[in-house]
């Protein structure tokens, strides 16, 4: 057996797995801003579970800066964690394999299993609270992408330079109008949000070539109120050198870091 462990800035998602990673038990709970807390949750959570032979674990958390050798989160976007040693205090506790990742990552892995093996680099974006992504090649994670998302890709917007999750995130959607992306119905006002993305989409696109872009995260099952603006404005930019692939829905936008997790964690120590 196997566990995919979704560490997010307001809640935390356990999933027990079989070989085939198959879900048999899951719980979710509130994400406590104190680690230890957070790590006694877990324990309980899978106490809690009938578990045979777990084998490892794959965690994924919103570490910006993650010191994957030693199984580290140094910096968090939205939790307080300063230099958390996640790999060995979880490993102690579950009595297993532990390995650790970005959740962006682990999310895009996943989905990356879901898709046609033509698509062999897949580049996965979570627009979510703020904006991460991933590049998945031949379903392997590319580490050499940074942990950062949406703070690290800086552009002009509104005359000045600024991270592209300031205004293109789901927060920055609620900001801007007054409400979340899921009661906006006004096409001028997605077309707005077509556009911030867009700028963030070509500078990603330029650096990663995709085959396929996979759209994840909360502001995910909008995507069909946003893909024809969205198109439209990256088209804009498509020349020879810059090709715009396809882009759909994340397929398991609720579960993909878990899902991701048992991948990481199978490939590794199954």
């Amino acid at each position: 057996m196997y566990l995919g462990v979704d560490i997010g800035g307001t809640k935390t998602l356990v999933g027990l797995m079989d070989d085939q990673g198959v879900i048999l038990d899951q719980k979710k709970f509130p994400t406590s801003k104190v680690y230890e807390e957070v790590i006694v949750e877990i324990k309980n959570t899978v106490n809690n579970f009938t578990t045979e032979n777990l084998v490892a674990a794959g965690i994924g958390m919103p570490a910006t800066n993650l010191d994957r050798d030693n199984g580290i989160g140094l910096d968090f976007g939205n939790l307080p964690w300063k230099n958390v040693p996640i790999q060995s205090d979880l490993s102690g506790e579950l009595g297993c394999k532990v390995v650790v990742e970005n959740d962006a990552k682990l999310a895009g892995l996943s989905e990356s299993m879901l898709l046609d093996t033509e698509y062999k680099k897949v580049l996965y974006i979570a627009i979510g609270t703020g904006i991460g992504f991933a590049l998945i090649v031949n379903r392997t994670i590319d580490t050499a992408i940074g942990d950062g998302g949406g703070k690290t890709i800086i552009l002009e917007h509104d005359g000045k330079y600024q991270p592209w999750e300031t205004f293109a995130s789901g927060k920055a959607i609620k900001d801007q109008f007054g409400k979340p992306a899921s009661e906006i119905s006004n096409k001028q006002d997605w077309a707005i949000i077509a556009r911030n993305l867009a700028l963030g989409f070509v500078e990603i696109m330029a650096m990663t070539e995709p085959d396929i872009i996979i759209i994840g995260g909360g502001v995910a099952p909008y995507l069909p109120s946003f893909i024809e603006p969205l198109n439209i404005e990256l088209r804009r930019y498509e020349n020879p050198l810059l090709k715009i692939p396809p882009i759909q829905e994340a397929q398991r936008p609720e579960t993909a870091v878990v899902y991701g997790g048992y991948d990481l964690a199978k490939a590794l120590y199954g």
